[in-house]
């Protein structure tokens, strides 16, 4: 039937049938039964055409109500003989369904009835396969498409694209992305995305250059990839191509850069991102709310993080655990435990991320009694069962709080085998408290569960160095350079002026490394004349002292501390964020920075943030 006789018997049945033309307005379930009652009465529902329109309209309404769904498969169901265009529609429906197997149902009982399917029947049955997330039926499918045919079919090709990449064979989707004849912007974007899941943003933005034109959704895939694959910085020089190219982002685009900004400690960068959003009048739903408040306080501006939260138009659960964790994050554990309460009243239903916040809130202000409190009533109260996450939390507030054999004791009475992260939480409280008993038994099992692991070799070797234990020292390095474990490079980022200046460890590539370098001698000299010193006993074991103290004069966080106090007024405070957990001679020469120079210093490590001011530290020298 082609398109002009089709609507011709359209305009026809609606002359014969009003009620025809009212499905155009049709807005509830109710009316639509209304009208399905006038069909039958009027015996038009005998008609094919009219049937498949009522079947259409359950499919393409607007309410995407599960229930019109099952209306139309029972309508379906009275149907004698249903054409190719019913059955499309049906396996187009269930295709974005909570059941897209039922796709699969529809496509069979097609070719039983010797109906040939056609290009629309295929790309729906292909996104079938990629929402259930499975290669075998989408390899068949496949196998149809070339059996009947339409293996050439633009559309096809691209829903073929778009399948191989989410399953993550990129092999597959870029030789059927090469034999397309017209790529479209679906083609390139489908394309994109695939390299992108698979963590080569390099040749997702060869191909992005490569496009003759992008759509919104092009600019948000690329960017989003940046931010996934930890590509930050490329992520928000995206982002301000963006804008120079006159293209309007949306609440999406903005989530994937607030987001890469939170992760660079980028506060300058975040603000005007946030600018950015009030300017263009982009609606401030949870997500792009709760990214903004997750910001705020992974920059160091947990007053800001505060107020975006209270001026968000709605809350949910995760809104109110970003803030929770951001407080806890920066060692407000009071004012964390407030919001908590406040949560509670309102009539949310904590999650079991909310809790994680909660606990290591409790463990960061030092609560004890009340962090035992909110763990039992995880489950009493909650019906949650608790995690490792909060076995981890429980493990840390004991250790924090010096009870290292009621920790053990903890962990060793815990329903689950403990992981790595608990016995590391463990071994770190051993280390500030000085136990090297606990302390080396831990280490053992830590070395055991994860053997390529720096961080522990080092947590153990620091230990043993202040029980002065200089033969395990040694020990420790040998094993390390045996199995061929190194630590990671420390790097640290520090926002000059809406930049990112990153210094890595004895760093000499920055344009002014020599300024630096003068500036902190400047700063080693002050703080000498304050009682600073030098801890070499964390440095590299086989080096001589004067290296060592070299070595730890060349740290990152240094470097970056001292091209914050060259570049920024007196007085105004330093922002930096660090890959690692700081070490303990940096935090020592912080503090007295802090002092000497009358700034604050908010530092932003691996697993918190340290406000250094008047000499002293938010973290009560507990890390």
């Amino acid at each position: 039937m082609n398109g002009s006789s089709s609507s011709l018997i359209l305009k026809t049945l609606k002359l014969k049938n009003p009620k025809l033309l009212l499905l155009e307005s049709c807005s509830t379930l109710s009316h639509l039964k209304i009208i399905h009652g006038h069909m039958i009465r009027t015996h038009i529902i005998f008609d094919v055409f009219a049937a498949s329109r009522l079947i259409a309209f359950c499919i393409d309404s607007t309410l995407k109500t599960s229930s019109l769904l099952d209306y139309a498969t029972r309508l379906f169901s009275q149907i004698e003989n249903p054409n190719l265009f019913i059955y499309n529609a049906l396996i187009r429906g269930y295709s974005a369904s909570e059941i897209p197997h039922k796709s699969f149902h529809f496509y069979t009982q097609l070719q039983r009835l010797d109906l040939f399917p056609d290009n629309i029947t295929f790309p729906f049955l292909v996104k079938s396969c990629t929402q259930l997330g499975s290669v075998a039926m989408g390899t068949q499918a496949h196998g149809h498409i070339i059996k009947h045919g339409f293996q050439l079919d633009v559309y096809i090709q691209n829903s073929l694209v778009h399948m191989y990449a989410t399953f993550g064979d990129i092999k597959a989707a870029s030789h059927i992305f090469h034999r397309i004849n017209r790529l479209d912007v679906v083609s390139w974007t489908s394309m994109i995305a695939g390299y992108n899941k698979c963590g080569d943003v390099h040749s997702a933005r060869q191909l992005f250059d490569r496009m003759p034109e992008k759509n919104l959704v092009t600019w948000s895939i690329m960017i989003s990839g940046y931010a996934r694959n930890n590509h930050f910085e490329k992520a928000v020089e995206l982002f301000q191509v963006l804008q120079s190219e006159g293209v309007r982002a949306n609440e999406t685009v903005m989530v994937s850069v607030i987001s890469s900004c939170a992760h660079l400690g980028a506060l300058e960068l975040g603000e005007k991102v946030h600018d950015y959003v009030v300017r263009n009048n982009i609606t401030m739903n949870l997500i792009l709310g709760t990214a903004l408040v997750d910001l705020y306080a992974r920059c160091g501006s947990i007053e800001k993080a505060i107020r975006v939260f209270e001026e968000l138009p709605e809350r949910d659960a995760l809104s109110w655990t970003t803030l929770i964790a951001g407080l806890a994050m920066h060692g407000y554990a009071k004012r964390a435990l407030e919001y908590f309460s406040e949560m509670v009243k309102t009539g949310l239903t904590p999650r079991d991320i909310t809790f994680t916040a909660v606990l290591s809130a409790c463990s960061h202000g030092g609560m004890v009694e009340r962090g035992f409190k909110i763990f039992e009533s995880m489950k009493r109260d909650y019906g949650l069962e608790p995690r490792l996450e909060h076995y981890g939390c429980m493990v840390d507030l004991l250790g924090r709080a010096g009870k290292l054999a009621e920790a053990e004791k903890f962990v060793h009475e815990m329903p689950m085998k403990p992981n790595a992260p608990i016995w590391g939480a463990l071994l770190g409280a051993c280390r500030i408290h000085k136990n090297a008993e606990i302390g080396e038994k831990v280490g053992k099992i830590l070395i055991q569960l994860q053997p390529e692991h720096s961080g522990y070799y080092v947590l153990l070797s620091n230990l043993y160095a202040r029980a002065n234990k200089w033969e395990n020292v040694a020990t420790m390095r040998k094993i390390m350079r045996e199995k061929g474990v190194k630590k990671p490079p420390g790097y640290s980022l520090i926002e000059m002026d809406g930049k990112i200046h990153n210094f890595t460890m004895g760093d000499k590539t920055h344009p002014e490394i020599k300024k630096i370098e003068e500036m902190w001698d400047e700063i080693l000299r002050k703080i000498r004349l304050a009682g600073y010193t030098g801890n070499t006993a964390d440095a590299l074991f086989d080096i001589d002292e004067e290296e060592k103290e070299s070595a730890l004069n060349r740290h990152s966080e240094k470097l970056a501390i001292a091209f914050g106090i060259m570049k920024t007024k007196a007085r105004s405070p330093i922002r930096i964020v660090k890959n690692l957990r700081v070490c303990e001679d940096c935090h020592t020469a912080t503090k007295l920075i802090s002092k000497v120079f009358e700034r604050e210093l908010i530092v932003r490590d691996r697993n918190r943030f340290h406000h250094f001011k008047g000499g002293a530290c938010s973290c009560i020298d507990f890390w």
